[in-house]
């Protein structure tokens, strides 16, 4: 009998050098350097140039790919026309997903395929990313859209742009290790849509359009927004340890606990961990905080043993809302830190690009007969 990977579990299609994994031992690496230090040392803009290039850039290279970002931050008028007219209550993925496509047919490089103009269309979409969604947030809110400011950094002027006050330096850095934590994760869904999309030799704009979908979906990229709907249920520390004891007695699904890879803590939860603390302490907001800690205290104690910890999605709903940022939102700003990885993946892969093709295994009949249409009961 022939074997089924479910999912595709343990398949390897394709090789990189971007990313690592080891789930049993919760190691994260880009280009061979541990996550904790991407978020300690790094930013936004320096992962994201270094995922593009594989390798770290000088002091000049990410200057001149800074400035490059800050020149293209602004998005078309006819753009900014298509996301005002854009119903109210719509999905925000929904509104991103046809922002980034009609962005494709305002773009005169877009069906251009070779490796220059990929890298150009990329460095414009990683740009306005940040100008669509802060734009999307504000006109679904009934707000003028706020301009880019040359001025700040990538997480800071998105930060801006969404409520139109200049953010605090520590709110900016804070925003931006979120950013880090979430640029790249290997051949999660949504990059190996891109990736399958860009195999036919597609165009850049329809990589990312379909790599969207495939974060739209609750499975991938909105945990973090059911995290918090969950603890607006609870309510309050006192309730965390009942509740969750009853979720698991009754084999319930808990939000933002396990991973498809991670068998030990994500390490990148364990970043997130520390500064939601952080904030949560010097905002006066510690009650989420609480709620969390007593969760995790609940679910180590009876998941562990099967290496179920809890993820980078269990944190970071806490940290985006202490950012003032509606939990509606958390999927589109997980785009807006993955437009990077998803580019840089596509390039990679297209350098010795190859259509996939999968084969499924066949459980129908094999001698069937056709009826005539008058003869069918």
């Amino acid at each position: 009998m022939t074997e089924i990977a479910k999912g595709l579990a343990g398949i390897k299609f394709t090789e990189s050098k971007l990313t690592f994994i080891n789930g049993e031992e919760g190691i994260l690496l880009h280009l061979g350097i541990p996550i904790q230090e991407w978020a300690e040392n790094s930013t936004f803009e320096e992962l994201s140039l270094a995922l593009l290039e594989g390798k770290l850039p000088t002091a000049t290279e990410l200057a001149q790919f800074d400035a490059h970002l800050k020149e293209n931050r602004a998005i078309p008028h006819q753009l900014e026309k298509v996301i005002q007219d854009m119903p109210r209550g719509i999905n925000p993925m929904q509104a991103l997903r046809t922002a980034v496509s009609y962005l494709g047919l305002l773009d005169a490089q877009s069906e251009d395929i070779t490796p220059e103009a990929r890298r150009a269309i990329t460095v414009r979409m990683i740009a306005q990313f940040s100008t669509i969604i802060a734009a999307i947030s504000r006109t679904q809110e009934g707000h003028d859209m706020v301009a880019p400011r040359m001025d700040l950094t990538h997480a800071g002027n998105f930060l801006y742009m969404l409520t139109g006050q200049e953010p605090t330096s520590e709110q900016s850095r804070l925003f931006d290790i979120a950013l880090v934590l979430h640029v790249d994760h290997g051949m999660n869904a949504s990059t190996f849509t891109a990736i399958a999309t860009s195999s036919t030799l597609s165009d850049m704009y329809s990589c990312i359009t379909s790599a969207i979908g495939a974060l739209k979906g609750p499975l991938h990229g909105g945990a973090n927004e059911a995290v918090m709907d969950m603890l607006d249920e609870i309510g309050t520390p006192e309730q965390a340890e009942a509740f969750i004891t009853k979720k698991l007695d009754n084999k319930e699904k808990i939000m933002g606990v396990g991973h498809r890879v991670y068998k030990n803590f994500d390490p990148r939860s364990r970043v997130l961990r520390d500064y939601a603390e952080h904030v949560a302490n010097k905002e006066g907001k510690s009650n989420y905080y609480q709620v969390l800690e007593t969760i995790e205290k609940v679910v180590v104690d009876r998941l562990s043993a099967r290496g179920i910890y809890p993820n980078v999605d269990f944190y970071s709903g806490t940290v985006y809302s202490d950012l003032g940022i509606k939990k509606e939102f958390f999927t589109p700003i997980f785009a807006l830190a993955r437009i990077s990885g998803w580019c840089a993946s596509v390039i990679e892969f297209s350098e010795d690009n190859s259509l996939l093709r999968p084969s499924s295994v066949y459980t129908g009949e094999k001698e069937a007969k056709y009826v005539q249409l008058q003869d069918r009961k």
